[in-house]
């Protein structure tokens, strides 16, 4: 068997509404509930699997390989919620996108501040 990741667990101060925020954003099927878990599962089986916490977080970064279509309706998504977003991890460039390798990306963030990702293309694949 190929080793695969399976699921990762995401810090929420509200699982339910921030599990909501991405499958809404990204055009993905509602989350369900799994124990303390609200389960986003992505179109390759990895789930992530958001949980209620009160404690300090560290901010994570989950980026998501999209298709050309993909990234064009998840891009629309972001500008109707009149969300910000950036061209790079560290916000320096403003209501922009990248042209990494190629294709097109863009960083946004959800409830809790974790950095959200969107490329078509992977990093190192292209020009």
């Amino acid at each position: 068997m190929a080793i695969q990741l399976n699921h990762t667990i995401v810090p929420a101060r509200d699982a339910r509404a921030s599990a909501i925020f991405l499958t809404d954003i990204l055009g993905l099927r509602e989350p369900v509930r799994f124990g303390p878990f609200w389960t986003v599962t992505l179109d390759n089986g990895v789930t992530l699997d958001y949980q209620d916490s009160n404690e300090a977080m560290p901010i994570e970064h989950y980026a998501f390989l999209v298709s050309e279509s993909e990234f064009d309706s998840i891009f629309a998504r972001i500008k109707q919620r009149s969300l910000e977003y950036w061209a790079d991890p560290m916000h320096s460039r403003p209501k922009q996108i990248n042209r990494n390798d190629g294709g097109r990306g863009l960083y946004w963030n959800d409830p809790n501040g974790h950095y959200l990702e969107i490329i078509t293309r992977p990093y190192g694949s292209g020009s």
